[in-house]
C-alpha cells in the first residue's frame, strides 16, 4: 500500500489531500435535500437555473460627461429539478398537495460533491416553494423514461449576515 503524500510533498501546503480526493465539483454530482424530514424528495438527475442578478444603477450628476454604476437590487432565478418519474414522485405529488393546503415555506440545500460523495460547495436556499410541477407526454412510441421536472422559487442562497460586521 502506497502511503499518503503530505502536501509539503507534493509542493502546495494545504492542498495535498483536496488533490487526493478530487475535490472539484462535477456537474452530474450533486444533491438536494430540504429541511422536512417527511418530505425526502429523493435524488434528482438534473438541477438548472440556479443564479442571481443584481438590478443595475446609474447616475449621471449634473452636467457632468461621466456615468456612475452602483449595484442595486438582488433577485433570485428559479431552480428547476429534474429526473425520471418513480417511487419518489409519490412523495413529490404528497408535497405540492400540502403546500396547496399549507403554503408553508421551506429552506433546503444543493450540495456539489466529488467522487467520494463529499460535499464541495454548498448553496442553502431559503424559503423555497413550488412554483410548476410538470411530467413529459405519454408515448407509447418513445423509448425514453418519463421525466418530472419540479420548478422551485426561493428567497436566496447568499448568506449577506456572515459579511456584515
Amino acid at each position: 500500500m502506497m502511503p499518503m503524500p503530505s502536501s509539503a510533498k507534493l509542493g502546495m501546503p494545504g492542498q495535498g489531500l483536496e488533490q487526493l480526493t478530487g475535490q472539484v465539483g462535477m456537474s452530474h454530482r450533486y444533491v438536494i435535500e430540504i429541511d422536512r424530514s417527511e418530505y425526502r424528495l429523493g435524488a434528482w438527475t438534473k438541477a438548472a437555473g440556479l443564479g442571481v442578478r443584481w438590478q443595475k444603477l446609474s447616475y449621471r450628476p449634473g452636467y457632468a460627461t461621466f456615468e456612475t454604476i452602483a449595484p442595486g437590487n438582488i433577485s433570485y432565478t428559479d431552480v428547476s429539478l429534474s429526473r425520471a418519474a418513480g417511487p419518489a414522485s409519490a412523495t413529490v405529488q404528497r408535497w405540492l398537495a400540502s403546500v396547496t393546503l399549507r403554503r408553508t415555506p421551506l429552506s433546503g440545500a444543493i450540495y456539489l460533491v466529488d467522487f467520494l460523495g463529499m460535499p464541495v460547495v454548498t448553496w442553502e436556499l431559503r424559503e423555497f416553494f413550488p412554483i410548476s410541477w410538470r411530467l413529459t407526454e405519454f408515448d407509447s412510441t418513445g423509448s425514453r423514461p418519463a421525466v418530472e421536472t419540479l420548478d422551485l422559487a426561493h428567497n436566496g442562497f447568499l448568506n449577506t449576515d456572515a459579511v456584515l460586521p
